[in-house]
């Protein structure tokens, strides 16, 4: 890292001469600012330095690191070479002033004369913005020196920030304008550094944007062309990054008469030559933290772990073996129930201290209909390791890769729990020195290349009755011996088996183990079953679940019905139609029998083979369907019901709530909006999947249709937008099969918005037409009206005014009828924009206002923040560019607080434009960069060709000619792809060698 460069001043600790003399000095609570306008505070009060000579002597003074400067120097520093007749006085006057406000008391202790100059002394260590950002400079220098990269970045960007505008700003002479060269040089080498550190962390993406207008701010800077030329090779746009390269050395030629420098030359052959190291960053954990995360997710151990003790060995020589070697892999292999978890859990507890960098782990759940999904995974595993959302890529391929690179110098232990097969486990393997991997799985992962694989039998008799022991207790075993290795031998040694039947006679002191042999003797009960396979851990099952209470049975049963990973306390509550109170004994009760487990704080869910035994035992006798169909509706009710209010409080006065089918049970009440959002995006994979589970039964298919609608903010998010959208298309296909009309009209409003919200605009008209003929003939009016404004936007996308013109007023019209006034103003805003793409300039802007009137009268910040989005594009269209980029701000800054990326990435698009045409190219690039990373997976392609289009501009603007051609060529193909005809206007743009 960079230091203070030459002639910086350096600020020690203030000082006083040796000439002077030592007295008592008053506390001090003066602070200065030389990073920006020079100013001083006393306290929290800013206090007035005077005249800018009078501010140059301050901040000639500040600088001297406490030294005495005569008067001579001091003159010189503010005039040069042609100093005033009265310099000499002046020089005095201005000294006199600044101790009086400096130092009301008199004592002389700040501002000091002696041998004829000054000097400024007697502060505190961190008064002086400089001196603090010189000490954060040094700590960070020994961060990175030290490998501790999240820490260096951190404390770099704590440094520049206390930077405000140009330093030492309106300082006049000679002096202020070295010093001004100097520390500006200085903050691009510590600004340069933290970029360098964003990149070797990973945050390439991010850092486009900001390189981007460094690069226009200060053309001549290599190094940051160099960066930047990084930055967007590993974002994946190696065209753009050779054209950096091609208008850097263009510039350099036509400026200087000079070729680029080596390094960035040696980059660009790497580019062309596709260098692997290139593609990935060195370092880990690309967000700044105050200590490097080290993550510590291995499930507690058992207490009494019994025998294995060869596996135990074995397992800890291939782990131990992981420093010095790319990767030790140990696969455990062996059916459900036969302790392949505990073993690899107590094992990798035990190997704790070999991987000081952390341990993962995750459980794949392979056996399930829904196994994990490896990028899935691979996103919480890079945020367990501090990345930042906006950090992970999309694509299984380069998430793998990133994961990979932040494990890169770190050991790390990685627990892969219950996988499918080896496709799955493979993008999760280290791949490093010094990490391992361990993985369990009911198959034998024999293509899972160079890994140390391991068959987990059933336990040795001597084992089996070892741990019955231990959670029975010596006294009672010891006095029937038999009857003890009867009941381990009946759980067929099975370790589930035998710690679920010994757990329930440790619970029950008045029986016998005799009592509990007999038990499993019984042909009735379970002793076929447990000889072999899947049979066995169901025998075992079997035997848990005949000791329950009537109560824990009934819950055990029904709790199976629901699909989904997991069941929060209140879901739970609703499937069993109790208090929350009694849910949750009845859960905790399950969870000591081993049946459930507890997830999290006031979170469940069934190892997979325990659900589909307790849907077994819903689906036979003793649960008649209408039980179970009054569980699962409940269920549905209590979703719907929430995601009805979590919409309501996010949008105050919006109708579709009115319109919803009604519930029988009650949901969550929410107080504050953003408890809301987070229950939402907390269950959204449970209430979808609720939401597929409904599809199935005609009575419960159009709850869950409009439930997916007021849940609409899962796929404008762009989380879960894949599911959403499955889920979407699945709802259609049922309301379509089982001939509800209405429901399929409800249904493909969501299927309308969802390929809205992605670009396809021809799908989205075909749908939004066929809904408004549905909802039609069923006098559902609320399709209709959402169906024509979605029309409306979409004609306006397409080109087609009069049509999108047509359709908004007559949505407009529907809207007023049913008293919906937010719905009205959505239109209204639509339709804004309509008249802004066939000039009438004025209106567009009134139609905006008066949707803002009705959002705002009603407290409706989100779909407000829709109406100031419409208003700043017709404010920018009419040239009021200032008042444009207010609203588009505001607009900003509620939907990031709302988490609508969408909305988020298109605010910053139209920023982008609003610089564009005020002429400030450098920060109209940085808009459609960061614009392009927050719609990276959302949005559709024509979204994407639209901003890369504005790019192209603001990057020409900024005289990266060559870099603005690649990006009007991508947008171009999109476009062409797309057949829009937008095309034609890009191909325009460029030079007529590329266009051919």
């Amino acid at each position: 890292m960079d230091g203070v460069p030459d002639g910086v001043p350096r600020v020690p600790e203030q000082r006083r001469s040796d000439s002077t003399p030592e007295r008592p000095a008053e506390p001090v609570t003066l602070r200065f600012s030389v990073l920006g306008p020079v100013r001083a505070w006393r306290g929290d009060e800013q206090v007035a330095t005077g005249s800018p000579q009078q501010r140059a002597l301050l901040g000639a003074l500040l600088l001297r690191e406490g030294r005495t400067a005569t008067a001579a120097e001091l003159i010189d520093a503010l005039w040069g070479e042609e100093p005033p007749s009265q310099a000499l006085a002046a020089v005095r006057t201005y000294a006199s002033r600044l101790r009086k406000v400096l130092d009301p008391g008199g004592t002389g202790a700040v501002l000091v004369s002696e041998s004829g100059g000054y000097a400024v002394r007697g502060l505190a260590e961190d008064a002086l913005d400089l001196t603090v950002a010189q000490d954060l400079a040094t700590e960070a220098e020994k961060a990175r020196s030290g490998g501790d990269l999240c820490h260096a970045r951190d404390t770099l960007r704590r440094a520049l920030a206390l930077w405000d505008g140009e330093t030492l700003a309106a300082v006049p002479g000679p002096y202020a304008e070295a010093q001004r060269v100097r520390l500006e040089e200085w903050r691009l080498q510590l600004l340069e550094s933290r970029l360098d550190m964003d990149l070797e962390q990973g945050c390439h993406a991010e850092a486009v944007s900001e390189l981007t207008a460094l690069t226009a701010a200060h053309p001549l800077r290599e190094r940051l062309r160099e960066l930047l030329m990084l930055a967007l090779y590993r974002s994946g746009r190696q065209a753009e990054a050779l054209a950096v390269y091609a208008d850097t050395r263009r510039l350099l030629a036509d400026e200087l008469g000079v070729d680029p420098r080596p390094g960035l030359s040696e980059l660009q052959q790497r580019i062309l030559q596709a260098d692997p190291g290139l593609a990935e960053p060195s370092s880990p954990a690309p967000e700044p933290a105050a200590v490097p995360v080290r993550p510590a997710q291995l499930p507690a151990t058992v207490p009494d772990f019994t025998g294995r003790s060869a596996f135990v060995r074995e397992l800890g020589d291939i782990l131990a073996s992981a420093e010095g070697r790319v990767m030790a892999v140990s696969a455990l292999a062996g059916i459900g129930g036969v302790g392949k978890t505990t073993l690899a859990v107590h094992v990798a507890h035990q190997a704790r201290t070999a991987f000081p960098d952390g341990q993962l782990y995750v459980d794949l759940q392979g056996a399930g209909a829904r196994a994990a999904e490896p990028e899935t995974v691979l996103g919480s595993f890079l945020r367990a390791l501090g990345t930042a959302d906006s950090a992970i890529p999309d694509s299984l391929e380069e998430r793998a890769a990133l994961y990979r690179s932040v494990l890169a110098g770190r050991r790390v232990l990685v627990l892969l729990d219950n996988a499918r097969d080896a496709a799955q486990v493979r993008p999760l393997l280290p791949g490093t020195d010094g990490c391992a991997a361990l993985v369990t799985s009911r198959t034998r992962m024999v293509d899972l290349a160079g890994a140390h694989l391991i068959d987990l039998d059933v336990m040795s008799p001597d084992e089996a009755l070892a741990l019955f022991t231990k959670i029975v207790g010596e006294e009672r075993v010891a006095s029937e011996r038999k009857a003890a290795l009867d009941v381990v031998a009946a759980c067929g040694f099975l370790p589930l088996a035998i710690r679920i039947a010994a757990s329930r006679l440790a619970a029950r002191r008045t029986w016998t183990v005799s009592v509990l042999a007999a038990k499993l003797a019984d042909e009735r009960r379970r002793l076929d079953e447990l000889q072999a396979g899947d049979l066995a851990v169901k025998a075992t099952f079997e035997l848990g679940y005949g000791q329950l209470e009537p109560a824990q049975a009934r819950a055990f049963r029904l709790l199976g019905l629901a699909d989904g990973p997991d069941i929060s306390l209140a879901a739970a509550a609703a499937v069993l139609d109790l208090p929350a109170e009694d849910t949750e004994d009845l859960l905790e009760s399950l969870v000591d029998t081993s049946l459930l487990e507890s997830a999290a704080p006031g979170r469940y869910r069934f190892h997979d083979l325990v659900r589909l035994y307790a849907r077994a035992c819903a689906e036979r006798d003793e649960l008649p369907p209408s039980e179970r169909g009054s569980a699962l509706s409940r269920l549905l009710d209590f979703y719907l019901a929430s995601a009805a209010g979590v919409y309501a409080i996010e949008r105050p006065g919006d109708r579709l709530v009115d319109h919803l089918e009604p519930t029988s049970y009650p949901g969550l009440r929410f107080d504050d909006r953003h408890v809301a959002q987070d229950w939402l995006y907390a269950e959204a994979i449970c209430l979808l999947a609720c939401v597929r589970q409904s599809a199935g039964r005609p009575e419960t298919l159009p709850r869950a249709i409009d439930m997916l609608w007021a849940a609409h903010d899962l796929s404008e998010s762009g989380a879960n937008s894949k599911e959403y959208e499955a889920t979407a298309q699945a709802l259609v296909g049922a309301a379509r099969s089982h001939g509800l009309g209405r429901a399929e009209a409800r249904a493909l409003m969501t299927l309308v918005n969802v390929h809205h919200v992605s670009g396809r605009f021809e799908r989205a008209e075909e749908e939004a037409e066929r809904a408004i003929r549905l909802a039609q003939e069923a006098d559902d009016l609320l399709p209709v009206c959402w169906a024509r404004n979605a029309r409306g936007i979409i004609a306006l996308y397409q080109n087609r005014h009069t049509d999108g013109e047509e359709h908004l007023s007559r949505a407009i019209e529907h809207f007023r009828a049913l008293g919906d006034r937010p719905g009205e103003a959505a239109a209204l805003c639509n339709l804004s924009r309509i008249h802004l793409a066939t000039g009438r300039t004025q209106s567009a802007v009134a139609l905006a206002e008066e949707g803002i009137d009705i959002y705002d009268g009603m407290g409706n910040s989100m779909r407000g923040a829709n109406a100031r989005y419409a208003l700043g594009l017709a404010l920018t269209q009419s040239g009021e560019l200032g008042n444009a980029a207010a609203r588009l701000q505001e607009a900003l800054e509620v939907f990031r607080d709302s988490r609508q990326r969408l909305w988020e990435g298109m605010s910053l698009f139209r920023l982008a434009e609003v610089d564009l045409a005020a002429r400030r190219a450098a920060r109209a690039a940085a808009n459609a960069e960061m614009a392009l990373t927050v719609l990276r997976g959302i949005g559709g392609e024509w979204r994407r060709g639209n901003v890369l289009t504005v790019l192209g501009r603001a990057l020409s603007g900024i005289g990266q000619t060559g870099r603005a051609q690649v990006c009007w060529q991508e947008a171009a193909g999109i476009y062409e792809e797309l057949g829009s005809p937008e095309a034609a206007e890009v191909r325009a743009l460029l030079s007529p060698v590329q266009a051919a």
